[in-house]
């Protein structure tokens, strides 16, 4: 039996301090069929001179000729992959060394393809690499979740219980469907996406931490986070407009509750975090 590529595609903007350890992650994985795009937005640091230091023929490097900013960016890592699996890993952001050895045998190992979306825990970390917590689906046990209860389940959290795009693996079939991505509320691109992707299927949580999501004062997601609870309500209602995601009332209103409260904590953590940084 052959043994299937997989697509990382790693879009870039000014990211050069930290793409080097996402790279450096892949290339360090057990599971080792895979390539690498590296989508660079046009970025004015030493990007090109560092993947330049790279002699891996699996890796593609290419530039953009004008900044395309971060939508435009993560849908040409959609249109250059050419793996039978896909995943999009911001430049910095890191997997841990089985997490495509995890996540690609949960998807061969589904022959019927009823899974659509593979993904774990993840871990919070600094720009110096050191954990801050870890997040995943509390009291949730390793196995598979029904799409629309996943969707359920997020829209209750008022946040991205899967987490970000780095933290989960589908089938690159599934973009022909699936289509692009939509970043009309830029906080919640990622949890979009996977919405979409879960009207095709049922998830698979490992439990496992299979990602880092590293948060800085310089960080896109730092810097939209002021506007979680308006992204989160104008997603609610995207969505809920849309009658095939099965969303309530009351799933609107808890998720609106918690979205709000979400906002306040995240504020005072990142305050704690980069004050005097």
């Amino acid at each position: 039996m052959s043994t299937p590529l997989v697509s990382v595609c790693i879009p870039t903007y000014k990211g050069s301090a930290f793409l080097g350890a996402a790279i450096d992650s892949v290339l360090n994985q057990s599971y080792q069929r895979f390539e690498i795009w590296i989508l660079d937005d046009n970025s004015p640091d030493d990007t090109e001179a560092l993947v330049g230091g790279y002699s891996d023929p699996r890796i593609t490097y290419l530039r953009n000729a004008q900044n395309l900013g971060p939508e435009g960016n993560w849908n040409r890592c959609l249109e250059v992959a050419r793996g039978k699996y896909f995943k999009l890993l911001p430049h910095d952001d890191v997997l841990a060394s089985d997490c495509l050895e995890i996540q690609v045998a949960i998807l061969e190992a589904d022959k019927a393809n009823t899974t659509a979306l593979v993904f774990g825990s993840r871990e919070i970390i600094d720009s110096e690499g050191r954990v801050l917590m870890t997040r995943g689906l509390a009291g949730v046990k390793a196995g598979r979740i029904g799409g629309l209860a996943l969707i359920k389940r997020c829209i209750r959290a008022g946040a991205n219980p899967i987490g970000e795009p780095g933290n989960g693996l589908f089938r690159r079939e599934l973009i022909t469907t699936v289509g692009k991505y939509d970043a009309s509320h830029p906080y919640l691109v990622d949890l979009d996406y996977w919405f979409r992707i879960l009207m095709h299927g049922d998830a698979y949580y490992t439990a496992a931490p299979t990602s880092s999501f590293r948060v800085g004062k310089d960080s896109w997601s730092v810097a939209i986070g002021s506007k979680q609870y308006q992204d989160f309500k104008g997603f609610i209602d995207k969505f809920r407009a849309d009658p095939r995601f099965k969303i309530s009332g009351t799933d609107r209103a808890i998720g609106l509750f918690r979205a709000r409260l979400n906002t306040l904590a995240r504020a005072v953590v990142y305050r704690y975090l980069f004050s005097g940084k």
